[in-house]
């Protein structure tokens, strides 16, 4: 059950701004008495409600008197100081994600021996791959021979986009190869995707080339994902592992770079 707690009063606040609604204008003794706030308390309290904006006084008659600010305002005053507090809550945190950004960036070792992890399911596999799109710092590749979750309709599609985008905004450079059986298979919103936002980029770029098989993601020459389908359904993501091994990843770009060499460009 909703509380005036819930936005940010105290329990003896809470029962005095009640109080009041009920007893109309009134003095602190009285108001005291109505909402059972120990006299000790009531002043502190009527002068926190003041300051929130939710209680007004009349200061020329004697003893002072105290009225309740109407319900819809004094909701929508407390609503509003809320949100003004995780406004400054959220910019404290992202002040704080930049300067330990910084820091970790500076702190993190090399990996200079081979090391893999693996994602199994749809959405883990997906997950990993969105990670290490986010970690390129200098050069994305995408190798799609098949059908692949990541060209289907829908919210997966849109998500590996939109972090391809994010990465060419830090200056990364993506470079997609696919067969052309697959790009007939794309969906219209992946087209017009292109078309509206990655065609004309200058680190975008995308070939065609046929007899691809499989589907792998190149991270910054050293890191390769390879997406593993479902064997009993086509099409479906199994699972995606990750390997950071820059002498296999080496091995896989030069292969890479010999079918761009002689891929074609992507007419849609």
């Amino acid at each position: 059950m909703a509380s005036l707690r819930d936005l940010g009063l105290s329990e003896y606040e809470a029962r005095a701004y009640r109080a009041l609604l009920n007893t109309g204008p009134t003095t602190a003794k009285d108001l005291s008495r109505a909402s059972e706030v120990p006299m000790g308390r009531i002043y502190d309290v009527l002068n926190s409600l003041e300051t929130q904006n939710i209680v007004r006084s009349q200061t020329a008659s004697r003893p002072k008197k105290y009225v309740a600010v109407e319900p819809n305002t004094a909701l929508d005053r407390l609503l509003d100081d809320k949100l003004q507090e995780l406004t400054e809550k959220a910019e404290q945190y992202e002040n704080i994600v930049d300067e330990l950004s910084e820091e970790l960036d500076t702190a993190e070792p090399p990996i200079d021996e081979g090391f893999w992890t693996a994602a199994v399911g749809p959405e883990d596999a997906i997950e990993l791959l969105v990670e290490r799109l986010d970690a390129a710092e200098e050069r994305i590749v995408m190798v799609a021979g098949q059908l692949s979750p990541k060209f289907d309709i829908g919210t997966v599609g849109e998500q590996v986009t939109e972090h391809l985008e994010e990465a060419l905004e830090r200056d990364v450079e993506v470079a997609v190869l696919m067969s052309p059986d697959l790009v007939r298979t794309l969906p219209t919103s992946v087209g017009d995707r292109y078309a509206d936002t990655l065609s004309d980029h200058p680190r975008f770029s995308v070939r065609t080339t046929p007899d691809l098989e499989g589907t792998f993601n190149l991270i910054d020459d050293v890191e390769v994902c390879i997406e593993v389908t479902n064997p009993l359904a086509p099409g479906e993501a199994f699972a995606m592992i990750d390997l950071k091994d820059p002498e296999f990843a080496a091995n896989v770009n030069n292969q890479f770079d010999a079918r761009w060499e002689s891929a074609e460009p992507l007419r849609l």
